[in-house]
């Protein structure tokens, strides 16, 4: 089994004790809203584009304010088995789907006021790392400041350069996805210039 199946079982199953209404690290969205986001994503290939493009937004939100009205369990159950045989999404669900189901499992877990950091092992730590490297540059992109991210273990990537001190943020992999996707609620150590460190973490990284 892969590490997106298996944290596609796990986030099923956090949802499923957290609850329909339970809040999410996705704005106003509730468990129910992203569970819709997510059955949209996999199986709605005619909404899904407008989760990048703008222009096609509008229909995006209107499909998925409507696969949000169905039975919680029957989401649940949709992204419990997956893309459908026709989703362009199977045949790479090991690849596209890692990122997607590990953020949004930690975006239902790092929600409640008590949360604490999972420990992965080390070889879901070295596939997470190599997300991390792909969408770096991507991720910091608007970053006013130069990013650097690094591991406990020394590995380093440079996300973003415009010159000057770099904003050191070190992690574990998981870690640093979470906040490359965007997330704050995260355990990195950040070096650098104060008003720089918190020019990062203010920054757009929307992917």
């Amino acid at each position: 089994m892969s590490m997106a199946q298996r944290e596609r079982r796990a986030l099923v199953a956090t949802m499923t004790a957290a609850g329909p209404g339970a809040p999410t690290l996705c704005g106003t969205w509730t468990v129910q809203d992203l569970a819709a986001h997510l059955v949209v994503r996999e199986r709605r290939p005619d909404a899904s584009p407008g989760i990048l493009l703008k222009p096609l937004a509008g229909h995006l939100e209107s499909v998925q304010a409507k696969a949000a009205q169905q039975p919680f369990t029957d989401l649940l159950e949709q992204i419990r088995t997956g893309p459908p045989w026709w989703s362009p999404l199977k045949p790479v669900d090991a690849v596209v789907n890692l990122t997607e189901m590990f953020v949004h499992h930690e975006d239902v877990l790092r929600a409640q006021s008590d949360w604490q950091p999972r420990l992965l092992p080390a070889d879901d730590e070295a596939k997470l790392w190599s997300s991390v490297r792909r969408m770096a540059r991507m991720a910091y992109r608007k970053s006013p400041v130069t990013v650097v991210l690094a591991t406990p273990e020394g590995e380093r990537v440079t996300a973003h350069n415009v010159g000057g001190d770099a904003v050191v943020l070190t992690g574990k992999p998981s870690e640093l996805l979470l906040h490359a996707f965007g997330r704050n609620e995260v355990r990195v150590d950040a070096t650098g210039d104060v008003d720089d460190v918190a020019a990062v973490f203010a920054s757009d990284r929307s992917v």
